[in-house]
This record gives C-alpha cells, sequence and structure tokens, in this order.
C-alpha cells in the first residue's frame, strides 16, 4: 500500500512541472502597407510568432526569413493582401531577419534568448 501512495504522489508531481514548462509565449506582429509593427521583438526560446495581414485589402506582403541563427532553415509564408496570418514557433537562440520580399523597406528583427 505504501507503494501505491508513492507511486501517485509521483504522477501529481510530474504532470505539474510539465505544465509550468509548457506554457509558450505568444506574440503578434501586424502586418501593414510596408510595415511590420512592431518591428523588433524581443522572447524567449519556443515562443510563437504569427503575422497577421489586415483586414480590409492592401498590398501584397509576404514574410520571408532572410537570416537566422546557424541551422535554422528558412521559412517563407505565401503572399497575401488580406486576412490571412502565418506562424512559426523560433526554437533556437538567436538573432532573426524577417524580410517582405516584395518591398525593401520592410524588415524587422527578433531576437530570441534562452
Amino acid at each position: 500500500m505504501a507503494a501505491a501512495v508513492v507511486a501517485l504522489g509521483a504522477l501529481v508531481v510530474v504532470p505539474a512541472s510539465q505544465a509550468v514548462s509548457s506554457k509558450v509565449v505568444k506574440k503578434t506582429v501586424k502586418i501593414g502597407d510596408n510595415f511590420f509593427s512592431p518591428d523588433s521583438l524581443k522572447v524567449p526560446k519556443n515562443a510563437k510568432v504569427t503575422w497577421r495581414w489586415p483586414k480590409n485589402p492592401g498590398d501584397v506582403h509576404d514574410v520571408y526569413l532572410r537570416k537566422g541563427p546557424k541551422g535554422v532553415k528558412k521559412f517563407h509564408s505565401d503572399l497575401a493582401a488580406s486576412g490571412y496570418s502565418f506562424s512559426r514557433t523560433l526554437k533556437k537562440p538567436g538573432k532573426y531577419v524577417v524580410i517582405c520580399t516584395i518591398h525593401e523597406e520592410m524588415k524587422m528583427t527578433i531576437r530570441v534568448k534562452n
């Protein structure tokens, strides 16, 4: 009976510690006509960043990882003008430079920390 109580106690502790570490930081970046807002972010690793296009039609934009930490695979959203979103979870610490490939002035930096 004592072994069953100890085992039950262990089951209660493990899920509680996992629940704390599994909380995901979420950030949203608005896409406007020729800008990202904000154009700079600092997030912890494993943060989920979502880029959102406006509801009303505007210029066509995309999200492209121009430069990231070594070993990070580049990502590229579809081209869209409105009502679209694109998300990525940034797992590796370092500096990420994101651009719109159509508008050279649209650039943002994301710093991912441990």
